[in-house]
């Protein structure tokens, strides 16, 4: 059985966070958006709910982490190249996120990312094929 990956992000602005990612490119699913909750696509198996912090709060008794103080979770998505990386990188940025590192060459890997308007951290990862043992 294949299984389907839904990470919950609290986020505290639902117009700004929706015209942030899809600017990077992204989609969401009409099905499940609304201005509560929006269903980033991000492949046929993952997706990412934006919650607003008010109703992310009704799934937990614990507080909300404030993620441009701190760090829980760092989501990484595979590219398909190092151009790919760059280029997402480089869009996000344009939208108004930031890069909290400078990229990572390790030759057969290479990885960059970038922060979100919430502060959620998003590393990018392309591996070269050739160098992955089967």
């Amino acid at each position: 059985m294949s299984r389907k990956i839904f990470v919950n992000l609290p986020i505290k602005n639902m117009e700004r966070s929706q015209a942030f990612f899809k600017s990077l490119g992204f989609s969401f699913n009409p099905q499940f958006t609304n201005e509560q909750g929006a269903c980033m696509v991000v492949s046929d198996d993952i997706f990412v709910m934006l919650l607003v912090e008010p109703f992310f709060q009704t799934f937990t008794k614990k507080p909300i982490a404030d993620a441009t103080k701190t760090t829980e979770v760092l989501v990484c998505l595979s590219a398909e190249s190092r151009a790919e990386v760059d280029a997402l990188v480089k869009k996000a940025i344009a939208a108004g996120g930031t890069s909290p590192n400078p990229p990572q060459d390790h030759g057969f890997m290479y990885g960059h990312g970038f922060t979100d308007l919430d502060g959620h951290i998003w590393e990018l990862a392309y591996m070269d094929p050739g160098h992955v043992q089967g």
